[in-house]
This record gives C-alpha cells, sequence and structure tokens, in this order.
C-alpha cells in the first residue's frame, strides 16, 4: 500500500501528452508497446485462421476423394480361444486378408483388421482412394472441425510469440538503457545535493 502512495494516480496514455517530464525514450517505449501489441494480434489472428482454414480444407478433401467400398474376407479368420473370450475380448479383431474390386473394374487385396471367426467371403467394408488403394477412414466433419480449431490456436499463439518476445527484448533493452541514463544523471547531479544542505 505505501508503493501504491508514493507512485500516485495512474494517467492513461501519459507518454504521447505533452509534459515537460517526459522522455523521447517513453515516447519510443510507448510506440514499442503499441506496435508489439497490434503485431501480436495481428499475426496470432491471421496465422491462426490460415492454419485452421488449410487443415479444414486438406480434410474436407481427404472426405471427398475417399470412398468406402465392400471387401471380401479371403482366408478363414481363427476364433480366439475361450480363456481369450472370458477375459472380455470378444468381438476382438485380427488381421486377415481381403480382396476388393476398386472403381476402374481392377481387383486389389490388402490386409485389414476384421473380427475373429469371420470366413471366406465375409463382407467387410474397407476405404479406398481414387486409384483404389486401400486409406484409413477418412475424418468425419465434426472431428476435423475439431482438429482444425486446435491446430489454428496452436499456431496462432505460437506466431503471436514471436513478436511478443521480440517486443519484450526491445522494451528490456530501453529499460536498461534508461537506467544507465538515470545512473549517469545521478552521478552527475548526486553531489551536488550534499552542498545545498
Amino acid at each position: 500500500m505505501p508503493l501504491k502512495a508514493l507512485r500516485g494516480p495512474k494517467v492513461w496514455l501519459w507518454r504521447w501528452r505533452r509534459n515537460p517530464l517526459r522522455r523521447r525514450a517513453d515516447v519510443v517505449e510507448a510506440w514499442v508497446v503499441l506496435g508489439t501489441f497490434l503485431l501480436t494480434v495481428l499475426a496470432g489472428v491471421l496465422a491462426g485462421l490460415v492454419a485452421a482454414g488449410s487443415v479444414e480444407h486438406g480434410l474436407a478433401r481427404e472426405r471427398a476423394l475417399r470412398r468406402p467400398t465392400v471387401a471380401r474376407v479371403v482366408t478363414r479368420v481363427p476364433v480366439k480361444s475361450a480363456a481369450r473370450e472370458d477375459r472380455g475380448s470378444a468381438g476382438e479383431k485380427v488381421w486377415t486378408e481381403v480382396r476388393w474390386t476398386a472403381a476402374d473394374g481392377s481387383s486389389h487385396t490388402g490386409r485389414i483388421r476384421v473380427r475373429s471367426g469371420s470366413g471366406p467371403g465375409t463382407p467387410v467394408t474397407v476405404w479406398t482412394d481414387p486409384r483404389g488403394r486401400l486409406v484409413d477412414r477418412p475424418t468425419a466433419a465434426s472431428e476435423a472441425s475439431l482438429r482444425a480449431t486446435l491446430v489454428g490456436l496452436l499456431v496462432g499463439v505460437s506466431a503471436a510469440a514471436v513478436p511478443c518476445v521480440a517486443g519484450l527484448a526491445v522494451r528490456g533493452r530501453l529499460e536498461r538503457r534508461r537506467l544507465r541514463a538515470w545512473d549517469t544523471e545521478w552521478a552527475r547531479l548526486g553531489p551536488q545535493w550534499g552542498r545545498m544542505v
């Protein structure tokens, strides 16, 4: 509380007002702080929006290109032992070979995970690209939106950190320079105070 009493009331924008005590360093620091704030906000928002839009566009293109295809199990899938099923592994999936026909009529085979106990000819759904190759299931629109938002936030915060850190470094340098100037002035004027008393 005593320190606040010594500081006096807070005056907004005092560095831009005409004042006989205002120094050039105060004006420079005010512009550095304002510029840093504006660059931080602008860089963060723009980078975040661009990154989110890019991720959203890429995932939408992925959804448009990937198609579900019906494949058939080629070999018999072994049934898991009863001991393993007792431990809650009913419906466990195992790797097996499947065959499907691409949109261009070519036949393809690949390995995917299916339920244990599936016999030859059992239909399963696989996702393929335009060439008929196996791919992962595309990201749902809601998942894509969440992923784009998170990536946008991460990129935005990272991009905003650059001008923020640079501005803090410049302001710290100005502060050190101001303190050196005060030390110089004090060394010059301090001895004169002793003579006045």
